[in-house]
């Protein structure tokens, strides 16, 4: 009997996932290709090693660019094309499935039960509607809340495999020589050093069955912190999702964000200092529409500064880089501050921005007077700490969650912005409010029981 053909679109993560679980060991199938979409740089043209696609593909798989998706459908005869990344419009998944379709082949998504993994410990998950939403600083939060309980939590992290993928089958990170032994880039570090500076042990990497057997080994709880607005690759006992209000709808028109919100236990509404009332009302009623059992908490990004005042200085701003690019946000926290801790002036950049950075400033208009942490490899940090020396501005105001001077050579000093999550009260009577204290009770009384995960879903 014939094996079935596949090419599995993605972006360096899930799609790596999804044939780790769904097609590694299936003798029925054969996938031919991987296609690189353009989130990330410098996938395409690189093979999926055969020391982890498995006995079944000893030459490894190659990774073509997406934009050659009919030809590489074409030229490897390929039966089927599994859609496997992240934040995109609901449109761009049915106008990619527009040209699957048209070349004859099928068109799928693997879903959450095909692909989630069951951990022995209990699993706590983050996710999102959209990119930059607030789930890295929710997951800290949960993560505070569980130590409080006096429990070992272990963080695992979505994949970010930009160098060496063997090297990186499973990686742990516990100090900031792990940072620099793994070659980590500043989108890596920007996920990884908060939960460092806590004293907390993160996994990431490619193989995350083996990721998970090894995290289970010194984890009372085990914390899936997603990334983008995907789905989480562990079956999870409470799941809590971050909507932004101010990217209100979004959770309505984004893909795996809606996805979700259906599956949530417990969403955050984030931002709602900044929001109006009227869009954090029309998330509230798209969440009663898609998922009335799901429980709802307000919160906030509460910002400080660190490293001094910026008031009355002119400053070069640095924001998170995916929630601007992929995330579509036209401004972050560092704007915010800016206009809240008195700066007298937000330095333009695009005049000092060369190369890759300056084509970014380009692909997005939008983005006014802010840098992002562009970081995928030693040339656009290059690029980033040229740009930022050669700005007229006092200091550089970075709203990376990294300490940018760890990685680049700033001839002005660093004021960062930091942000975390704070509940806010609400009438739990009126509003089916709760807190997240409450929600990790179970988990709590599970992980000290010493139990088994015992999935909700």
């Amino acid at each position: 009997m014939a094996r079935t053909r596949v090419v599995i679109m993605g972006a360096a993560g899930r799609d790596f996932h999804d044939f780790n679980v769904a097609y590694r060991k299936d003798p029925s199938v054969e996938v031919v290709a991987f296609t690189a979409a353009t989130q990330i740089p410098g996938i395409a043209g690189r093979v999926y090693p055969p020391e982890l696609s498995g006995e079944l593909y000893p030459k490894g798989i190659p990774i073509f660019a997406e934009s050659e998706l009919e030809k590489v459908i074409a030229d490897l005869k390929a039966d089927l094309v599994v859609f496997a990344y992240s934040d995109v419009a609901h449109e761009h998944v049915m106008h990619v499935a527009s040209r699957v379709l048209a070349t004859g082949a099928d068109y799928e998504l693997l879903g959450p039960t095909r692909t989630m993994i069951a951990s022995t410990k209990p699993v706590v998950a983050t996710g999102a509607t959209r990119t930059g939403a607030g789930k890295s600083q929710t997951t800290r939060y949960l993560a505070e809340l569980l130590e409080k309980q006096g429990l070992k939590v272990v963080v695992v992290r979505h994949p970010m495999p930009y160098g060496d993928l063997v090297a990186q089958r499973v990686q742990r990170y516990a100090t900031y020589a792990d940072l620099d032994r793994h070659d980590t880039t500043i989108e890596e570090r920007e996920e990884y050093e908060p939960h460092l500076d806590a004293g907390r042990v993160l996994y990431a990497g490619v193989d995350y069955a083996a990721i998970l057997r090894q995290a289970e080994t010194e984890a009372d709880v085990i914390l899936w912190d997603g990334g983008n607005n995907d789905f989480p690759f562990y079956r999870p006992d409470l799941f809590v999702v971050v909507a932004d209000p101010l990217r209100a709808g979004h959770e309505l028109h984004f893909h795996p964000g809606e996805t979700n919100i259906r599956m949530a236990d417990a969403v955050v509404i984030n931002k709602v200092d900044s929001a109006t009332p009227e869009q954090v009302a029309e998330v509230q009623a798209d969440i009663a529409a898609m998922n009335p059992r799901a429980r709802v908490i307000l919160a906030r990004s509460a910002l400080t500064l660190q490293g001094g005042s910026i008031a009355g200085k002119r400053v070069a701003v640095v924001e998170d880089g995916p929630t601007l690019t992929h995330g579509g946000m036209t401004y972050g926290a560092g704007i915010v501050a800016a206009r809240r801790f008195g700066a007298a002036e937000v330095v333009d950049p695009k005049p000092y921005a060369t190369g890759e950075l300056a084509a970014t400033l380009a692909k997005y208009p939008a983005l006014d007077k802010l840098l992002p942490a562009m970081g995928y490899g030693a040339g656009q940090m290059r690029e980033l700490e040229d740009a930022l020396n050669a700005m007229p501005a006092d200091l550089v105001l970075s709203a990376t969650p990294i300490d940018l001077t760890r990685v680049l050579k700033l001839a002005k000093p660093v004021v960062r912005v930091r942000y975390e999550l704070e509940e806010l009260a609400a009438d739990a009577a009126v509003h089916g409010h709760t807190n997240l204290t409450d929600l990790l009770a179970p988990i709590v009384e599970r992980a000290r029981a010493g139990s088994a995960s015992g999935p909700n879903r």
